[in-house]
């Protein structure tokens, strides 16, 4: 069977590395792809968002599956498009997308449905904004509302620094579209974790936990990326949370889209702040996460196409998915500068021998090939995810951050502390 996945960042390249070693044995192809997933199959030259030329592309070549990693083609109604053609997609329609697209929507359906969430304000005027944010507590957050690369957040320690965040959006077009309504929301006290669910409209599965670490810089300070690392699963996320996840979150929220004649079909990210066992809702993606899925598919034991086809056909079920017992976790290695200008086409070496390192996967993300075609060179800010397997977290660490040191490129950084909340409460006991 032909697979197309449709991204080319560090998502899509675990994605096909994991359709690859399913036991059907696909042949998989990748628009556009990366210097990674050219290693399991066939990248192809067109952008994430043609719509008009992925459709053609499938037309021609028929592939029995579409797999649709970003959320900008989902939010363009990728999806869409292609089932209107026949063809069998994995991702949410575009309404359904509109989690993800529009935060001021994924508050309203939050809102209405009594799925736990902070308080919140949307504004288009910033002299009304800044107004807002007066009578409010510090620390807050501004959100633009629409897609923003996971660049659009600011988490404002100060007035001031509020005040700059709404103007740079609204005023100082920053964020382009995206930035020209702008979310206000209180700040949520706790501990942030991670669980994606796949849904067939009905039936909700969730996946393995695990914990992001956005800020660039350790400890976690500095402006928010992408994503510098993540390990699965996170003890914060234990049987109490993950009941009331199942039950105040993903119940409430398909029930309120299904008032609203939305079927959610795909994957659904739940972005959390625990504090006392409660989990409220950060964000919805409407997606995999990045860096979370690199951590979560290598813990996947077996096939993954079943549970993907549970989730097209409506019959999706808890038996279709098993983990493995072990521990992962990824370490992101980013160019200089980001997540602000940084240098392309810097050659990587010594890739082979961290994927040597026992347990271990080096997924790309920014990564392309260089004018001769022998060499990985950067082609974005996020550019490797090495992941690793451990008998337990420590392991798991150890052998990531091996392999991490094995790799060079000129103006390679990462972060040394991934995990460090979980590190201490092991050894708090």
């Amino acid at each position: 069977m032909k697979i197309l996945v449709v991204g080319n960042g560090g998502r899509e390249h675990a994605l096909v590395w994991k359709l690859a070693n399913d036991s059907t044995q696909p042949e998989l192809f990748c628009t556009p792809g990366n210097a990674g997933t050219a290693e399991w199959g066939t990248n192809l030259s067109l952008g994430a968002t043609d719509l008009e030329g992925i459709q053609q592309w499938c037309i021609e070549n028929q592939p029995g599956l579409v797999v649709i990693g970003p959320e900008a083609p989902l939010c363009l109604g990728m999806a869409d498009v292609l089932e209107a053609e026949g063809f069998r997609v994995f991702g949410p329609n575009q309404a359904a997308a509109e989690l993800e697209g529009s935060k001021q929507f994924a508050k309203e359906i939050m809102k209405a449905a009594g799925v736990p969430t902070s308080a919140y304000e949307t504004f288009t005027d910033a002299d009304a904004a800044c107004e807002y944010v007066r009578t409010r507590s510090i620390p807050i957050v501004i959100k633009a509302d629409g897609l923003a690369a996971g660049k659009g957040v600011t988490v404002a320690e100060t007035v001031e620094q509020a005040d700059a965040a709404i103007r740079d959006a609204l005023e100082g077009n920053a964020f382009g579209e995206a930035g020209s309504r702008v979310v206000i929301e209180d700040f949520l006290v706790g501990e942030e974790a991670s669980i994606l669910a796949l849904i067939d409209g009905e039936n909700v599965v969730m996946l393995a936990s695990s914990q992001d670490h956005k800020r660039i810089f350790e400890k976690d300070l500095g402006p928010n990326t992408g994503g510098m690392g993540a390990y699965s699963p996170a003890s914060i996320v234990n049987e109490t949370v993950l009941k009331k996840v199942k039950e105040e979150v993903y119940d409430r929220t398909l029930a309120e889209l299904k008032k609203r004649g939305i079927t959610y079909k795909g994957v659904l990210y739940a972005g959390l702040m625990i504090e006392n066992d409660q989990p409220s809702v950060v964000e919805f993606n409407c997606r995999f996460g990045d860096p979370e899925t690199q951590a979560v598919l290598t813990r996947w034991d077996g096939d993954m196409l079943p549970a993907i086809n549970g989730v097209i056909d409506g019959t999706l079920s808890e038996e279709m998915i098993q983990w493995k017992d072990e521990h992962s976790v990824c370490v992101v290695m980013v160019a200089g500068g980001y997540p602000g200008d940084y240098a392309k086409g810097v050659e990587i070496q010594n890739l082979d021998k961290a994927d040597a390192v026992q347990d271990t996967v080096v997924f790309h993300a920014g990564t392309g090939t260089g004018t001769d075609g022998d060499k990985v060179v950067t082609a974005g800010g996020r550019v490797l995810g090495i992941t690793s397997l451990g008998t337990d977290l420590p392991d798991a660490l150890s052998k990531a951050y091996i392999a991490v040191e094995t790799i060079s490129f000129e103006g390679a950084f990462y972060r040394n502390d991934i995990a460090h909340r979980e590190l201490r409460r092991l050894e708090d006991g």
